[in-house]
């Protein structure tokens, strides 16, 4: 625990050294980090913690019940947090795929071609498919599987949060974020 801890904070100093605040008067995107998450099961537990992690060693996350306020488009803040964010973590859970808005958010990510990191928390990949409960259009229905299947088979983190060692998900979440920020960052420059 101990190695993974001290591990974090390396790769955390590392990624403030890479950052570089902007200059004038550029606008800074309104996230680092996209939380798309399911938020009947998430919201209290997974999403929240990691926003609250994440938020504590100074970067951006953004999840919807923290950043958002009443009287804010909903599609517009969303849509404007994924084309500004660098990474997107999708905390996948049981319900997950009975919300539009998670595959909606899902699908809006590897559309925007964001780096998208799968945690599988109190599910399967195998055990998420795409079900209309929306009578959506066909070639919407048909960008929502192509999204889920894209972040089925990538590699991600699982988690049982009844049994799991929260601390330990935590660190290990925060690394493959910063990690994959710091690939971002590189790709960018």
């Amino acid at each position: 625990m101990q190695r993974s801890i001290s591990s974090a904070k390396h790769v955390h100093r590392n990624l403030l050294q890479l950052y570089k605040p902007p200059t004038s008067a550029i606008q800074q995107p309104p996230c680092d980090i996209f939380i798309n998450h399911r938020g009947i099961d998430t919201k209290k537990n997974v999403a929240g913690l990691l926003f609250d992690h994440l938020m504590r060693l100074r970067l951006r996350p953004f999840l919807d019940s923290k950043n958002m306020k009443p009287g804010d488009k909903l599609f517009d803040k969303i849509d404007n947090a994924i084309s500004g964010c660098k990474v997107g973590v999708a905390v996948f859970s049981p319900r997950y795929c009975q919300s539009y808005f998670c595959l909606h958010e899902l699908t809006r990510l590897v559309e925007a071609k964001k780096k998208v990191i799968p945690i599988f928390c109190d599910v399967k990949p195998s055990e998420l498919t795409v079900k209309d409960f929306w009578r959506s259009p066909e070639h919407e229905l048909d960008r929502f599987h192509s999204a889920l299947e894209e972040a089925k088979y990538t590699v991600g983190l699982t988690f049982d949060s009844s049994n799991g060692d929260w601390p330990e998900f935590l660190m290990t979440a925060t690394e493959a974020i910063i990690e994959n920020m710091i690939e971002v960052e590189g790709e960018q420059q």
